[in-house]
């Protein structure tokens, strides 16, 4: 039997949970909060082995709130469920502690699906989180350093939001070269345009 603990501020979603879970034999909620600090009250109360959290409660920040409930409560797997696209914050959150991140726009089938495999010992993204992952892998910290010193300041330059005239200008360069430069960086992080390129500057800390 799944102990599962809902945190959600919505009554609703809380309630569509409960329906999920009571249509499953397996799955037993044993509580429901409705914000961070309730969550870790009724976890220090009622053993859970899965908590479905949600990403956008009232108390605190999501990605503490993860840290603390790691720490507190190791044996407790951790599912993250947000309205938010499958994107930064989701990377974020696994890397914080949790064990799987869904999204409410998926079906009732794949939620429960992802209960049971954190459960299970598993991590539970859906396939185009997985894809990311494997891109954030390669092209993070690590792929930075597959950069030299003029690529580094070129992206953080880019990263700042100036043009190819104006690096140029800022490094005595041709526009051309910084184009070349551009696409350099591009390959290396396996990125695909400007904005991939900002997004890395800034969650990377590369600055001009």
């Amino acid at each position: 039997m799944i102990r599962l603990m809902i945190a959600d501020d919505h009554p609703l979603v809380r309630a569509g949970f409960r329906q999920l879970a009571a249509e499953d034999p397996s799955i037993q909620v044993i509580g429901e909060a409705v914000d961070g600090h309730d969550a870790i009250r009724q976890l220090r109360r009622a053993r859970a082995d899965v908590i479905v959290l949600d990403i956008s409660m009232p108390g605190p920040r999501f990605l503490e709130l993860i840290k603390q409930l790691r720490e507190e409560f190791p044996a407790v797997r951790i599912l993250v469920v947000s309205v938010h696209p499958e994107g930064h914050l989701a990377i974020e959150a696994l890397q914080a502690g949790a064990a799987g991140y869904v999204t409410k726009t998926q079906t009732a089938t794949e939620l429960v699906s992802a209960v049971k495999k954190v459960y299970a010992g598993g991590r539970y993204v859906s396939a185009a989180l997985g894809e990311r992952l494997a891109v954030e892998l390669q092209t993070g910290p690590e792929g930075a350093r597959l950069l030299s010193d003029r690529e580094r300041q070129v992206l953080g330059m880019l990263g700042a939001g100036r043009s190819n005239k104006e690096i140029a200008a800022q490094y005595e360069l041709s526009p051309k070269t910084v184009s070349t430069y551009r696409a350099r960086i591009l390959r290396k992080l396996a990125l695909q345009n400007n904005a991939d390129l900002v997004r890395y500057a800034m969650e990377h800390g590369i600055q001009p």
